[in-house]
């Protein structure tokens, strides 16, 4: 095998005011063959995209190479002219950003944008990269493949623009390709395609690879060899096998411990004293909500339908779901952010205003919004005191000596020293500015706090950091909480109820334990099948699966008629349920189901996945799972 990136003894380094040098990375050094794909592991600040971007011989602002050599194909690229280094960067080394959205402009079509590097240096003409972008879309399983490269970024899903960039990145033939996590901020079933798409990809064009992630999990299914780092040094490296099977350091063992685990029952965190009443805190009834003009009740594009959903005094409910699934939707009409087409939005019993103009100051601070990315929910030319003390003085009157006071108390309760009241944002770690963003809504002193997906840009370790803050703040001040998040394993060691939310619809709801426990609705049992196995061959063995390859193959699609699971659950009733609203199926503790299989259905299907995962009964792709149907 070929040796086509040395990166030897490599050192980048950042100066302070006063001219002293403050060493980022530190001596790292690690190879990378032809075909194969490196993955480079760590908790945020590690590292990680830093000397990913070394293979460009790019460092960010602030930051110079110190030391060592980066040879591409025997070629030192720190040393290289400018101009040399130059066409190198798409040409040679092609870099996948961590947000698709971010990366694509959204004025110019898809396939203009696949091909302008592969054309601007020069390696394609525009007719012959036309033609590889469309084998690529072809190779990357994306809809309408001779016919995608028309449209604009805002008309595919966040999922398929993640595949788009994979084939920006492969359409000019790079040596390498580095992909800096790629997959992070996607949901389960999306991130399964992603991945099978992009191991497909790499494995066909022979490309090597740097997949930067935290996510071990995500790492076992694609990696051929793991450098394991923590702040700036290799703590550990070899063949995936052996870092996944056999791990040496005792960091990496921690990674381990931080992976999260497959969502069962018994995850939550019960209730205890005060908190543990059955006041309904927030509640939403028969609430249909959606963007554009509202006719007759019914907006232009419906993306919620009739859902129902409650948030007792102190508990912690969590919405879960796809992209696309309504999630965030739902909590913009809580906050009064989106006015609901029809239906109530009711807060300790009283009826609220549909538009957040009108409701009343109270009834503002009483429900507070936890946005995703704190990045942008902070003000960056505002010092964290004054965006703590905002909210105090707005809805509580506190000013002068009081208000710096009560900042430094809700920095405590969040964890971070009362000094950070003088930084800006910009000097706080991710995980620190996720604390602040959260401490934010806290200051309101809310009785309801909509957090989402507050964790999934965060690695592993600092995201099950802030999953103890909030249980603690729960538990220090009674606050309910909303939890959004497509990452059922993160909602189920939290959550004491679980909604479960697909296309607009509530599919099934009820306590954590019952909704984690068979009889599943064929969505949530495909929710909970799609969170990644820190096993090797854990994808492979995935797509093996009947259900999972109908599930993941279709999008979601919002419907008026029917199930809206319908075109993508493999025990579809045709002529029930794409045409009858299923009904909704009582079981106990206040657990429900919308299904048109009966409970006593819905068991045997489970047995019936269990036998096959088991190995006492094989299935192959076409054969369709004999469940007994009314």
């Amino acid at each position: 095998m070929d040796k086509l990136l040395e990166v030897k003894d490599l050192k980048i380094s950042a100066y302070n005011d006063e001219g002293v040098e403050i060493p980022i990375v530190k001596g790292v050094s690690f190879d990378i063959y032809k075909g194969q794909v490196v993955a480079l592991i760590g908790e945020s600040g590690s590292g990680k995209t830093t000397i990913s971007l070394a293979s460009l011989a790019y460092t960010k602002p602030g930051l110079e190479f110190t030391g060592g050599e980066v040879l591409l194909n025997g070629e030192d690229v720190l040393t290289m002219a400018p101009l040399r280094q130059r066409e190198i960067r798409g040409a040679n080394v092609a870099y996948l950003a961590q947000s698709a959205a971010a990366t694509f402009n959204p004025a110019i079509t898809i396939g203009e944008q696949v091909t302008e590097s592969a054309v601007l240096h020069g390696v394609l003409t525009q007719e012959e990269a036309t033609k590889r972008a469309v084998a690529l879309y072809h190779a990357l399983e994306l809809p309408d493949p001779n016919r995608i490269g028309f449209r604009y970024p805002h008309q595919v899903s966040g999922g398929q623009l993640q595949r788009l960039m994979a084939a920006m990145a492969l359409c000019g033939n790079p040596d390498l390709m580095v992909l800096d996590e790629p997959t992070t901020a996607l949901d389960v079933t999306t991130q399964i395609e992603v991945l099978k798409a992009f191991k497909k990809v790499i494995k066909e064009e022979n490309a090597a690879a740097i997949y930067v992630t935290h996510d071990l999990a995500v790492v076992a299914q694609v990696a051929d060899h793991i450098v394991v780092l923590y702040s700036g040094e290799v703590m550990e490296q070899g063949s995936a096998d052996q870092i996944i099977n056999r791990p040496t350091h005792a960091y990496t063992r921690r990674l381990m411990d931080a992976v999260r685990p497959k969502p069962v029952a018994g995850m939550g965190v019960a209730l205890t004293g005060d908190h543990d009443r059955v006041i309904a805190n927030l509640e939403v009834a028969n609430m249909t909500a959606g963007y554009g003009k509202i006719e007759n009740g019914e907006p232009a594009v419906a993306v919620l339908r009739d859902v129902n959903v409650k948030v007792q005094n102190g508990h912690v409910v969590g919405v879960i779901g796809e992209s696309g699934c309504g999630k965030s939707t739902l909590a913009r009409v809580m906050a009064g952010l989106l006015p609901q087409a029809k239906g109530d939005v009711i807060l300790d019993g009283n009826e609220l205003q549909g538009s957040l103009e009108d409701r009343k100051l109270e009834e503002l601070q009483k429900v507070q919004f936890v946005f995703q990315m704190a990045d942008t929910a902070l003000n960056p030319k505002q010092v964290i005191g004054d965006i703590l003390g905002r909210p105090l003085e707005f809805y509580h009157g506190i000013t002068g000596k009081a208000k710096q006071a009560k900042v430094a108390e809700i920095l405590e309760m969040v964890e971070l020293p009362a000094e950070f009241a003088s930084r800006y944002p910009m000097e706080l770690s991710g995980g620190q500015k996720q604390r602040i963003n959260m401490a934010r809504s806290l200051a309101a002193s809310p009785e309801v706090m909509l957090c989402d997906e507050v964790t999934s840009a965060l690695d592993s370790i600092v995201g099950a950091n802030v999953i103890k803050l909030l249980t603690a703040l729960r538990d220090k001040t009674g606050v309910s909480f909303v939890f959004i998040s497509h990452d059922l394993s993160t909602v189920a060691s939290f959550a004491d109820e679980i909604v479960v939310l697909y296309a607009g619809r509530v599919v099934e709801q009820g306590p954590t334990d019952e909704v984690l426990t068979p009889p599943f609705h064929p969505y949530t049992r495909l929710l909970i099948s799609s969170v990644p196995e820190l096993r090797i061959g854990w994808l492979e063995d995935t797509m093996q699966k009947r259900e999972m390859a109908v599930g993941i193959a279709k999008g979601v699609e919002i419907t008026a008629v029917g199930c809206p699971f319908y075109n993508r659950c493999p025990m579809g009733i045709d002529g029930t349920c794409d045409t009858e609203h299923p009904p909704i199926r009582e079981l106990q503790a206040g657990h429900q189901i919308t299904c048109h299989l009966t409970i006593d259905q819905l068991q045997e299907a489970e047995r019936h996945t269990q036998k096959i995962l088991h190995g006492y009964e094989k299935i192959g792709k076409d054969k369709p799972i004999e469940v007994p149907i009314r």
